[in-house]
């Protein structure tokens, strides 16, 4: 890798662990700068805007953490319902990159920044729709194949899973402990298992 390259990939690593704990919109290209310990002129030759570094950051390390954490496990497993629930049980319990006392990276970015800027907006909503084709179609293909009953809908139920997992997020970021996510969990377990 080249110095430029591995200049660019330091500022977005740097800069995004620290937007994910303090937040977007509170993050000054000054903090993000002092963090990187690089000079102000380096920023600006990879970067025009912090919203050029925000998107940056959204295509270059979330989504191929997201596509890794989020997308491929629901693609490796024949059982959807096992392959759901052990999806929900890594990204909530053990899951290192995820952080509960900081919530959800996408989805931290999604309430901050989506309301205001389009490319963001378009950017993260680009990342659920790719959540939501893949855990749909595993739920098709696992009603296919007999593991989920054929009056089961699939995107339904894809948009029901999701969202509670947005939602226990923000309870674990209030709470600042993963215990809020074993409730849920059961719950998933229970809901999941009643779709055979």
């Amino acid at each position: 890798m080249k110095k430029a390259e591995t200049t660019r990939l330091t500022i977005l690593q740097k800069a995004f662990e620290l937007i994910y704990v303090k937040g977007y919109l509170t993050t000054s290209i000054d903090d993000i700068i002092a963090t990187t310990e690089v000079t102000k002129g380096a920023f600006y030759y990879h970067f025009k805007t912090k919203d050029e570094m925000g998107l940056a950051i959204i295509n270059d390390i979330l989504k191929p953490t997201l596509i890794s954490s989020f997308i491929q496990p629901l693609q490796n497993e024949q059982n959807p319902i096992d392959a759901i629930y052990n999806l929900m049980d890594n990204l909530l319990m053990k899951n290192e990159f995820l952080k509960v006392e900081y919530g959800c990276p996408a989805s931290n970015f999604t309430q901050e920044m989506t309301p205001w800027n389009a490319d963001f907006n378009n950017a993260l909503n680009e990342l659920t729709k790719q959540w939501t084709k893949v855990m749909t179609a595993t739920i098709e293909k696992g009603k296919k194949n007999g593991f989920i009953r054929e009056d089961v809908n699939a995107k339904q139920v894809t948009l029901f899973v999701m969202s509670g997992y947005w939602g226990i997020r923000n309870f674990g970021k209030l709470e600042n402990s993963k215990k809020v996510y074993l409730p849920y969990l059961k719950e998933l377990k229970s809901y999941l298992n009643s779709l055979k």
